[in-house]
């Protein structure tokens, strides 16, 4: 069986959880690395020749969500708990965790902003809409439909991070301080 690393008190589930947030933004940024590369993923032909301008927008866009979709597994790894050696001003500190849940959960209502917004331009026919095949439909919804998961993902996440945090180190059982962040963390701990 595979070995997922993660700190030793954190919660199965919430370590495959961390950890599949990655996975599910991956298929919405490729669908849209797609439409850059002018593969018929929709049948607007002005939609596949984009001006550079945009298209750099498009990859961006992929490639910010990747990372923020990245930042989750820092609820569960080390270097959530510990800024990197190599960050200036922050290296080797400790990460708050009321700060990193805050944003966690200010990310994952934000989430759900967007795809609330999404919903709502959608039925209200909000924009031209995205021209396509019943085949090309299917695709798009099968790249975006997993993002749906990732403010529920990101929630259950955080929630499990402030409560392993909240006790302030303390065991279940009250035992003695935990030592987060004692040291610098292993360089294999950071990805």
């Amino acid at each position: 069986m595979m070995r997922i690393k993660a700190l030793p008190d954190v919660p199965r589930w919430a370590v495959l959880a961390a950890h599949a947030v990655p996975l599910i933004v991956l298929p919405s940024g490729l669908w849209r690395l797609a439409l850059v590369a002018g593969l018929p993923v929709t049948q607007d032909a002005e939609l596949g020749t984009m001006g550079v301008g945009e298209s750099v927008y498009v990859v961006s866009l992929s490639v910010v969500s990747e990372l923020l979709a990245f930042l989750t597994l820092g609820l569960v790894r080390a270097w959530g708990e510990v800024f990197p050696r190599w960050m200036p001003f922050l290296g080797g500190r400790r990460v708050n965790p009321a700060a990193a849940t805050g944003a966690a959960l200010a990310g994952a209502a934000g989430l759900c902003a967007i795809a609330g917004w999404g919903v709502y331009a959608s039925y209200a026919d909000l924009g031209p809409g995205i021209p396509a095949t019943p085949a090309q439909d299917a695709l798009l919804i099968a790249c975006y439909a997993p993002l749906l998961a990732w403010p529920v993902l990101l929630t259950a996440v955080a929630v499990a991070h402030h409560r392993r945090r909240r006790d302030g180190g303390r065991g279940p059982a009250g035992g003695g301080p935990r030592q987060y962040g004692a040291g610098r963390p292993a360089a294999s701990s950071w990805v």
